[in-house]
């Protein structure tokens, strides 16, 4: 069925968006063995706009929809994920363009590297390690977009029993961006104590609850 935010916003000099109401996208992240992470990315059909390219699920928001709202949905279309298998962990206006579309990235973890069902969108869907994502042929909005929703890998080195559940996980540090929180003794990323700012972006125990 489709929604009322099906439809072009066209900026001055004819330049167009998809969707009425903006759009948004899910990132979603996933650990590998290891240690490291990978994101969810759609190799979008050659009819589709940029077709050939790589990038998020998602699309036009309706006029009802949260960003949240939308992009979760969208993954749920496109890839077959269900929202129960998604913990949003931010949100990124990564877009604005003059007639007043934006788009918003909704960062996300899942708790592996899920099975996927593509739709016709697709010509495939894969799960990427973060390190290879920009080795492929990026949309050209993704690729602006990935510098600054890309997660630095972390090991955190002082994980107590009851944190122990929380990781390997997405954390938003303000002011520093997205990094990749695991305790994968032999994994990617330098060692940080939480709580001790000397180590680099202070993390806290609150941040692997939140």
């Amino acid at each position: 069925m489709r929604g009322d935010g099906d439809g072009w916003a066209e900026s001055p000099g004819g330049v167009r968006h998809w969707g009425k109401f903006g759009a948004a996208g899910l990132l979603l992240r996933a650990p590998l063995p290891g240690g490291g992470s990978a994101v969810l990315l759609q190799h979008r059909a050659a009819w589709s706009h940029q077709g050939g390219t790589w990038a998020l699920p998602g699309g036009a928001r309706d006029s009802h929809e949260t960003a949240r709202h939308a992009a979760v949905r969208e993954a749920e279309e496109e890839a077959g994920i269900s929202a129960d298998a998604v913990r949003v962990r931010a949100e990124r206006l990564t877009m604005t363009a003059p007639s007043g579309w934006t788009y918003t990235t909704v960062v996300a973890d899942a708790a592996g590297t899920l099975p996927t069902v593509p739709n016709q969108e697709s010509t495939e869907l894969a799960w990427v390690p973060e390190d290879d994502v920009t080795a492929l042929p990026l949309h050209p909005g993704f690729a602006a977009a990935w510098i600054g929703l890309r997660a630095v890998p972390l090991r955190v080195v002082d994980v107590t029993p009851d944190l122990a559940p929380t990781l390997p996980r997405t954390v938003d540090l303000s002011g520093h961006g997205f990094f990749w929180l695991h305790a994968t003794t032999t994994g990617p990323g330098a060692e940080i104590l939480l709580d001790n700012p000397t180590t680099g972006p202070t993390v806290t125990r609150a941040d692997l609850l939140s």
